[in-house]
């Protein structure tokens, strides 16, 4: 057989080995992508068996001496700065989908990232022109990979950052490199350390420090900068208004407006002229259009006024919008870039990306916890909070784990690195609340389709306003040439299509800082319609682990009982045991001496303590060896029907106590349920394999309305059906495991727990980080709170709209009123909406 391009040494290759040839990731321009081909891998040989292929049908080029060719489609991810409303993203989307190199671009308007499928020729530089030509900014991502930036220092021409480049393509670990010389930035995909690259570096004389983390400082600038060209064309157009009342002529007035005009409206008819080039209908084509055209008709006030307004309420917007965003980027900063890793007796400090598994790291008082691990030496309390959101710090030492993110309040602590910096807790968070942001919620959808729609019918409608009534002889072609480009302003709803992902993006970004993930805005409806809850019992209302509930003594006293005890289950690892062993050691009572300890399956323990037989067990084993019972019996049975498991002390003779074990209700869960009765939810259910006794003693503590009990988990399933049945908008929560199908079949699947467990984290539609249940009334509230303002935001944007059209034919709305109702009120939903980052 011919050597193919998935296979070396003629050797077969698997399918699987043939399909993981043709997925692989390279680096363009510095930047990680990857590389897939759909059609590789489906060949087949000529006896008929899938086998190596011809290189993908040609589709790919055979590997070569230097190393394999680039395949096809590649995906880049850019921060997109300078998005006021998600018809920007529209904009820049059908900007980037005319150049020949891309298959295809997608901008995500809440969480500003702008994904590209693109040809092996796709060029950066020209996808950040483009984007530059539209009239915003973009920065590269780079996630999950070995690529690493560096600052150059000693380059003084272009010649030098080839020669860097030459020189670190001979090293072995390197696998691509970029230099760029005029912002002396260099990016390096290597399997080495980060000292090996700044040491090849110096070696032709240049020197190289890594950047630890990104910044948003040419966003900043550039809006910096903005604020000092609008206040530089407000004062032209103050000082051209006062002129005209002042003698002043009005050849120069309208030079002073019409500079205004070029210096405010530059980058809007600059982004408008490559919005009509692409395709798009946004707001920097209309706003153009009434400029040019009040300039045409000699309104130079106005026409100046508007692109003042214009600029200026999109910068404040910008501004307010970068706030919700920032909830994802202030996670990002929670971990420190760098750690101190202990090597032999020493302490050395290296960024978090090259710490491995396994190694020890020194977390000093007061200090960030760079990396998930577990502790080894050390004891300490940890704020968790930005993690779980518990308000309290946990105490914690040896063999306990702690979390990326959280603050190490008091003693130093030794920690074995359990995950890579990408697989940290706090990553996973990061990751899912920007899925969660991503994704559209019913409402969003339905604005932007009904604004899809909208805005093309208005603007047609603004053309026949200027065309129509003059051609018939109603008024002159001035009078109505104003009116259209009135209604041109007003035509585009941007307060109507911010109203909704403004409000979703800072909720679940105030939901992620308080310990809640919300994994969309979907989710985060449903939670806001929510009126029954059903809740698992074993770990989620309950400790889930017993503990002794009550302690009766007959013939001795409580300690002596308790010794007694803790002597014979010391030996047992039944769970019952341990809980009456764990409340002997908190009570400090010793255990007496004992031998010949004998555990009877199913009934209880046996041991010889001072020269005679004691035991403890259950009653069957007393019963067994006819131990008196009858005066015990009506205790016994009354523990019983609590749901409580009784244990009882005594030798053969007599019965000496009797210490009964219980799952014990969670502390936080009576305020949780009380809470979620407040904020309106009144159907609270509890669902539980135990018997009735166990259920109905703790749905009368916690304030349960109803509770199924003695179910399996498919009964568990038909408990939620019932409710949905009953006509309930149904929530489950459980821990994300053992509940999964009652989690996946409720109309809402909460999980418990999440810090650290993927299962949970994966299941639920809502994680509740921290293992209870006090944020829960705060994310019921939160997610009403969340529909309350979606509602006044659509509303109020319809209403001011409505207005400003009617106000247009009478000839009432002035060009500047028009700009002044559409960017303000969405200047006004967006503030409204940011409310919900202060819940």
């Amino acid at each position: 057989m011919a050597d193919k391009c998935c296979g070396t040494n003629n050797e077969m290759k698997t399918m699987e080995d043939q399909n993981s040839c043709c997925s692989s990731q390279k680096s363009v321009n510095g930047i990680a992508v990857t590389a897939t081909n759909s059609s590789c891998c489906s060949s087949t040989d000529n006896d008929g068996i899938p086998g190596p292929m011809d290189c993908c049908n040609n589709e790919v080029e055979k590997t070569s001496n230097n190393g394999p060719s680039v395949t096809e489609a590649e995906k880049i991810e850019y921060r997109i700065y300078g998005m006021d409303c998600p018809s920007c993203a529209l904009t820049i989307e059908k900007g980037l989908n005319r150049l020949n190199d891309i298959q295809e671009a997608k901008v995500n308007y809440n969480t500003a990232k702008l994904q590209i499928i693109g040809s092996n020729a796709l060029s950066l530089d020209r996808v950040e022109n483009e984007i530059q030509k539209l009239g915003f900014s973009a920065e590269p991502l780079i996630e999950k990979s070995n690529i690493r930036t560096y600052d150059v220092l000693g380059m003084d021409c272009s010649s030098c950052a080839k020669s860097i480049e030459n020189h670190l393509h001979t090293v072995p670990a390197v696998n691509s490199v970029t230099v760029n010389f005029s912002t002396g930035k260099m990016k390096v995909e290597h399997e080495n350390s980060v000292d090996d690259i700044i040491s090849e570096v110096a070696k032709i004389g240049f020197k190289a420090s890594p950047i630890r983390k990104s910044s948003d400082t040419r966003d900043t600038t550039n809006n910096n900068q903005g604020y000092g060209l609008i206040a530089f064309s407000g004062i032209l157009i103050a000082l051209g208004f006062i002129g005209s009342y002042s003698g002043v002529s009005a050849f120069i007035t309208t030079i002073l407006y019409s500079i205004a005009i070029v210096v405010s409206g530059y980058k809007p008819v600059r982004s408008a002229y490559y919005a009509v080039k692409s395709g798009s209908l946004d707001m920097n084509v209309l706003m153009s259009a009434a400029v040019i055209g009040a300039a045409l008709i000699g309104e130079w006030f106005e026409g100046a006024t508007v692109v003042w307004l214009f600029a200026l309420g999109n910068a404040l917007q910008t501004r307010s919008i970068e706030q919700t965003r920032s909830s994802i980027r202030n996670l990002m900063d929670l971990a420190p870039s760098e750690a101190w890793v202990l090597i032999g007796s020493d302490m050395v400090k290296k960024p978090v990306e090259e710490v491995s598994v396994g190694q020890i790291i020194v977390i000093k008082p007061g200090d960030r916890i760079p990396l998930d691990g577990e502790i080894i030496e050390g004891e300490t309390s940890v704020d968790q909070a930005p993690i779980t959101g518990e308000s309290i710090p946990v105490d914690k030492s040896a063999g306990d784990s702690v979390y990326a993110g959280t603050i190490n309040e008091s003693g130093s602590i030794e920690v074995k690195v359990t995950r890579l910096v990408e697989d940290t807790s706090l990553s996973k968070i990061i990751h899912l609340v920007e899925e969660a942001q991503e994704q559209k919620a019913p409402t969003q959808a339905f604005v932007d389709k009904f604004a899809s729609i909208y805005t093309p019918i208005v603007f047609v409608l603004a053309l026949a306003v200027i065309v129509l009534p003059p051609l018939f002889g109603f008024g002159t072609w001035g009078e109505w040439f104003y009116k259209g480009l009135a209604l041109l302003v007003v035509a585009c709803p941007c307060a109507l299509v911010i109203s909704t992902p403004v409000a979703i993006v800072s909720a679940i970004g105030n939901a992620a800082k308080n310990g809640v993930l919300i994994k969309g805005g979907t989710f985060l409806e449903k939670a806001g319609a929510i009126d029954a809850i059903a809740f698992d019992k074993t770990g989620t209302l309950t400790e889930g682990k017993p503990k002794v509930s009550d302690i009766i003594t007959l013939t001795t006293s409580e300690d002596e009982l308790i010794s007694l005890a803790f002597t014979l289950e010391n030996h047992s690892t039944h769970p019952i045991a341990k809980a009456i062993v764990e409340y002997a050691e908190d009570s400090g009572v010793q255990a007496k001496s004992g031998k010949s300890f004998k555990n009877i399956v199913g009934k209880g323990v046996q041991a010889i303590i001072n020269g005679e037989f004691h035991y403890a067990g259950n009653i069957k084993l007393f019963e067994e060896m006819n131990v008196p019972i009858h005066h015990v019996r009506t205790q016994v049975e009354h523990l019983q029907t609590q749901g409580k498991t009784v244990v009882m002390i005594g030798t053969e003779h007599e019965i000496m106590g009797i210490i009964s074990v219980a799952d014990t209700i969670r502390s936080t869960t009576v305020k949780a349920l009380h809470g979620l009765k407040q904020v309106g939810v009144n159907q609270l259910v509890m669902l539980t394999g135990d018997n009735e006794g166990t259920a109905k003693v703790i749905s009368k503590e916690s304030s349960i309305n109803r509770y199924f009990a003695e179910l399996l988990p498919e009964d568990k399933v038909d408990a939620i059906h019932q409710l949905q049945k009953e006509g309930h908008e149904v929530a489950m929560v459980g821990d994300g495991i053992n509940d999964a199908p009652a989690l996946a079949t409720a109309d809402l699947g909460i999980a418990m727990g999440g810090a650290g467990t993927d299962t949970a984290m994966e299941t639920a539609d809502i994680v509740l980080m921290a293992d209870n249940l006090e944020k829960l009334p705060h994310t019921v509230k939160l997610s009403r709170k969340a529909l309350t303002i979606i509602k006044q935001n659509i509303w109020f944007s319809l209403i001011v709209k409505f207005i400003a059209l009617t106000l247009i034919f009478p000839g009432w709305l002035t060009l500047w009123m028009a700009v002044l109702s559409d960017t303000g009120a969405a200047l006004i939903v967006i503030l409204n909406s940011l409310r919900l980052l202060r819940e």
